[in-house]
């Protein structure tokens, strides 16, 4: 990173396609600055890296958030003495209560550096609609996979630990990966067509998976995912991929009424990822 001579400078929640401009303008030698806010859900920690080829640096809000504007040149030309071009977002802020602009950030850093160059980009429209993380969330909340992928640039994925389930899915109804997440959105509660990767395997299986409260059985929370092209032996972790939202979570009379949903929620999903395959 010392090499680097561009950096983009942002939350970068989501690395969805309004960020991606951003990181197409840093060229051979660039670094992706991510400002840790406490609130990354989409793509929380280091999940970032799954979406750029670049390297990346991740700063704490609390380190940065008082400092002057000219004290955040300096932090940023002491992290990069190469710098020459920093990337910001239209909506860029930084430094105590946000005051500072990108237009203080050209004007700080061309001081410094008569040679540099601060590229602003300006706010990215998909069907006439802005594109930012927060309505990220908000499709995802609402069972909006497919407007979600569509913003993020790719599926919406979390990862999680195996855990237990409740004993009664491969006896009475179908095999499944259980999942214990943490720092992620959770989509709606329902039954999702998907993709889930086993441990460290190269590629994702076609799958069916459900996230919510088990309201027939046991009322637990829980995110399981039935792979559909055959048994597979997962020991540690899993990723799962959301393709599309088949139907709400529901309450059903019995089991075998549970088991007749299941097999229709299989057959419908297995009809969308072939689809999406060809």
């Amino acid at each position: 990173m010392k090499n680097s001579t561009a950096i983009a400078i942002g939350g970068f929640d989501g690395m969805h396609i309004g960020h991606q401009h951003l990181f197409n303008a840093l060229g051979e030698n660039g670094t992706i600055v991510v400002i840790e806010t406490g609130y990354a859900n989409l793509t929380p920690k280091k999940d970032r890296e799954h979406f750029s080829h670049y390297p990346i640096l991740y700063l704490e809000l609390g380190d940065i958030r008082n400092l002057s504007g000219e004290e955040f040149i300096g932090f940023l030309k002491k992290k990069f003495p190469k710098l020459a071009k920093i990337v910001v977002g239209y909506d860029f802020h930084f430094g105590k209560n946000r005051k500072y602009s990108f237009d203080d950030l050209r004007t700080l850093f061309l001081k410094e550096n008569a040679d540099g160059d601060v590229q602003v980009i300006d706010e990215v429209n998909l069907h006439g609609d802005s594109v930012h993380s927060h309505k990220i969330r908000a499709k995802l909340q609402l069972g909006d996979v497919k407007g979600a992928n569509a913003f993020l640039g790719h599926n919406y994925t979390i990862r999680g630990n195996i855990v237990k389930g409740q004993g009664i899915g491969k006896k009475e109804l179908v095999a499944t990966i259980n999942l214990d997440t943490k720092g992620y959105l959770i989509p709606k509660e329902g039954v999702y067509a998907t993709s889930t990767r086993i441990d460290d395997e190269e590629h994702y299986h076609p799958s069916v998976s459900f996230v919510g409260h088990r309201v027939t059985t046991d009322g637990s929370f829980a995110i399981e995912s039935h792979i559909l092209d055959g048994e597979v032996l997962c020991t540690t972790s899993a990723r799962i991929s959301f393709v599309s939202f088949i139907r709400d979570n529901k309450k059903f009379d019995s089991i075998q009424e549970l088991k007749k949903a299941i097999k229709k929620d299989i057959a419908i999903a297995s009809k969308e990822l072939k689809f999406l395959a060809l």
